[in-house]
This record gives structure tokens, sequence and C-alpha cells, in this order.
């Protein structure tokens, strides 16, 4: 389905807001459930390892600084929406047309695909690990491996609530 028309594409954004847009983007996508569209937001990052008074320090750097890869599919949508989220200059390519990245790029510069690999099950606890309901105990009701997603409910004033949460949201409850 999504990935066999998602294609990688490369966004100019102000530069130290690479994270900050990849925020804003995943706040956006929520908030107006364009999942269908915008599957994949990445900074790509390495680990460096710094000597600083003969003590090994591990810092993370980004590979390319001021720049943030989505997957997607291209809609007049969706390129609005990524086009028109603060901190972003543009899309990378000729005039005002993106052009995604073709597999060869995308393999050389190492993005990997999200693999989706949750050890979590139906009906178990999870912890929110993220996100305004950070610390709430939620209990599993739906996984959505494609989307990376679980539903939840959390108990909130005493009512329970569903929730849709990233798998990067939570973790076992410990």
């Amino acid at each position: 389905m999504m990935a066999d028309k998602a294609r990688w594409y490369v966004v100019h954004t102000y530069s130290g807001y690479e994270n900050k847009v990849k925020a804003n983007l995943e706040k956006i996508i929520e908030n107006r459930e364009l999942y269908d569209c915008i599957d994949d937001i990445q900074v790509p990052i390495e680990e460096q390892v710094e000597v600083k008074d003969g003590k090994k320090k591990i810092t993370q750097k980004k590979i390319f600084p001021g720049y943030v890869l989505i997957h997607m599919i291209m809609t007049d949508d969706s390129w609005y929406v990524v086009r028109n989220t603060r901190g972003v200059t543009g899309f990378v390519g000729p005039g005002s047309k993106p052009v995604p990245l073709t597999d060869q790029e995308v393999e050389s510069m190492g993005i990997k695909e999200k693999v989706a690999n949750i050890d979590i099950e139906i009906g178990e606890n999870v912890k929110v690990k993220s996100g305004p309901l950070e610390n709430f105990p939620a209990v599993v009701q739906e996984i959505n491996t494609e989307k990376r997603k679980i539903k939840a409910s959390v108990n909130m004033f005493g009512r329970e609530t569903p929730v849709e949460l990233d798998f990067n949201q939570i973790g076992k409850l410990d």
C-alpha cells in the first residue's frame, strides 16, 4: 500500500532546526491524521567518540546538517503541509518540483526503513515514555505494525481515554 508509492524526499531547514522540524511535522501529521501520506521522518545522525581531558565522550552528530529526510507520497496536500512547516525552507530539487531520492541514493545515504519490532501484545500494560501522556500507564488495544503505532486506553481523570501512540513513545512497564 503506502510503501509502494511513498518515496524519500529531502527537505532543507534552517540550520539547527532539523529536530524541531521533525517534531513539528510529526505533530501536524498526528493532528491532521496524514499517516497515509507521510510515514517516516528522519534526521540522520552518527555517533562520534571524542576524547577530552583523557575521557571518552560519545556525541551524536548530524550527518546532513540543515536537512531532514521524509518518506511520503507527494500530493498537493502533503507538499503544502511540509513546505509550510515552521523551519522548512523548501524541498531539494530543481525549481518548485520536489525530486525523490533514487533507490541508489537512499542506499548510499544509509537510510534505513523503520522496521516494526515491538515486543508487546494486545491487552498488555505499557508505559508512555514521551509526549503529553509521559509516565501514564496504557493498555494496548490495537497494534498497527505498518504505521508503527498502537491504539491504547489511558486512564485520565477517572475515565478510559483512547489514544494513538508511536512505537517509540511506549515501553514495557518496569
